[in-house]
């Protein structure tokens, strides 16, 4: 292999750049799990997630993948044969619902185009016509990786609450927490899905439960098999330190030091930072002359933008171009957008030059691949980073 100069430009949307901060909190020597000291460092992590997620309540950390935590949400409040309503908005979305399947759960599923997030008056209509209350929960992905689009929570919570219904919600925040406003206990989400390997910072490996009271209380007759994903072993660490099992030590290390970096800049700042960044990679996929994926102004991903190429070019040899040419790597189309969208991921740790040279490698690959575009895009977003403070 040729040796090639310079960083490689990782755009995919997650897992994202782990900066070096946590890399160096990574590689201290493993310390003893029984002993006191991680006891102190499971204490501190797990507060600081909380705090993230915006909760005051019980948070189950796993190591695990953020599909782990999916699985966790439904084994701990859900019963074989119980009707949960989800909503095919895009791969991620079907995904989960397709474990649903396979748990042995009903699963009501609301048609969609992928070009937008769940609709609050669907949820409505949907609770709103189930007087006998079947529906046992309401599976949103917040921020929907494989399209750009992203729900408005709050939104879905007074649907819930506007049709009178009990039913759980359960909020998949994998592509969103740490990038984009989320409250937990504010919004009434019954169970968070989170992971590690994006607004977190981190490398994959991590997953959590925020669980709200309604959730707790569900688990206790939730007849779903669980064992590895049982909440209950795990929810004493908060006070004791102690995990059931062996932790990913260093990964928790890793996890203290974000968290601090987070802190430091503070989550506002930070969910800020990520809307700029955002509106900036629109503004140049509308001066480029493409279609973004997502059709919802109010809907549009603070974390990624999925972006269509026209007819009778192929995304995947686009990204094929930019990787060669320039060593940058942008996310795939996923399912029925397979070769039909790349998708430029601007969440985690970058700054307004990592995003500017992100967007030029776009603009140069996107000419060298032969699709018709006007060369205005990187032009119209540095206008709107140079001017958006």
């Amino acid at each position: 292999m040729t040796y090639q100069s310079g960083r490689h430009f990782l755009q995919i949307p997650g897992p994202t750049n782990v900066p070096g901060r946590v890399l160096r909190a990574m590689s201290a020597p493993t310390i003893d799990h029984r002993g006191p000291e991680f006891a102190d460092l499971a204490r501190e992590v797990l507060a600081g997630v909380a705090r993230l997620c915006g909760t005051g309540g019980p948070v189950a950390l796993y190591p695990s993948s953020g599909t782990g935590a999916w699985e966790a949400a439904l084994a701990n409040t859900l019963s074989p044969g119980d009707r949960v309503l989800a909503f095919d908005i895009g791969h991620f979305a079907a995904l989960w619902t397709r474990m649903a399947t396979q748990l042995g759960l009903d699963v009501d599923v609301v048609e969609g185009d992928w070009r937008r997030g769940v609709q609050p008056e669907q949820v409505y209509e949907k609770l709103a016509a189930d007087p006998e209350h079947r529906v046992k929960a309401v599976l949103v992905v917040q921020n929907e990786t494989s399209t750009g689009a992203a729900t408005a929570i709050p939104l879905i919570r007074e649907a819930i609450d506007r049709a009178g219904h009990p039913a759980l919600l359960l909020v998949d925040a994998v592509s969103s927490l740490g990038s984009i406003d989320y409250r937990h206990d504010e919004w009434g989400v019954d169970v968070t899905v989170a992971g590690s390997q994006k607004g977190m910072m981190l490398p994959p490996g991590l997953a959590l439960n925020a669980i709200s009271p309604r959730a707790l209380e569900a688990s206790r007759t939730a007849r779903l098999p669980r064992s590895y994903w049982d909440w209950k072993p795990l929810l004493g660490t908060a006070e004791t330190g102690a995990f059931p099992y062996t932790p990913p030590t260093n990964l928790l290390f890793g996890l203290r030091e974000a968290l601090a970096m987070l802190d430091e800049e503070g989550l506002p700042a930070v969910w800020e930072r990520h809307a700029r960044f955002a509106e900036a990679a629109r503004r140049a996929v509308r001066a480029w002359g493409l279609d973004l994926v997502c059709q919802d102004p109010d809907g549009y991903s603070p974390t990624l933008t999925a972006v269509m190429v026209p007819d009778g070019h192929d995304a995947d040899q686009v990204r094929k171009v930019i990787l060669d040419r320039f060593d940058m790597s942008l996310g795939t189309g996923l399912g029925r957008l397979a070769g039909k969208v790349f998708r430029i991921g601007h969440l985690g740790d970058l700054n307004d030059l990592t995003l500017a040279g992100a967007l030029c490698g776009v603009e140069m690959g996107l000419t060298l691949a032969g699709v018709p575009i006007a060369r205005e895009g990187v032009t119209a977003a540095l206008d709107y980073l140079a001017s958006a403070v």
